[in-house]
């Protein structure tokens, strides 16, 4: 069992862990949180996975650093919207 593997299984571990807080939370912003985590095992399970034995894959690569990108800016126009929420007299965990 190589490394790369190891990558996916831990992956698979933190997505696994993800869900569980994703839906036992009640603050939304542990459920932003656990969102994120998720996306961070789809990316280790997306560079461990695709490896060959003449070398890495580079298109996974580039996928996992545009997935990292759109990840921060979802990421923070999440946090706008819940900041938003908060302050219109929302409460943060209904």
């Amino acid at each position: 069992m190589g490394v790369d593997l190891w990558y996916a299984l831990v992956g698979a571990v933190i997505i696994a862990l993800s869900v569980f807080a994703f839906i036992s939370a009640r603050h939304l912003m542990k459920k932003l949180l656990a969102f994120n985590m998720m996306g961070s095992g789809v990316f280790l399970i997306m560079v461990g996975l695709p490896q060959h034995q003449h070398g890495v894959d580079a298109v996974p690569q580039a996928l996992v650093l545009t997935g990292i990108v759109v990840a921060v800016s979802a990421t923070a126009l999440a946090l706008v919207i819940l900041r938003r929420y908060v302050r219109s007299g929302g409460d943060p965990a209904p």
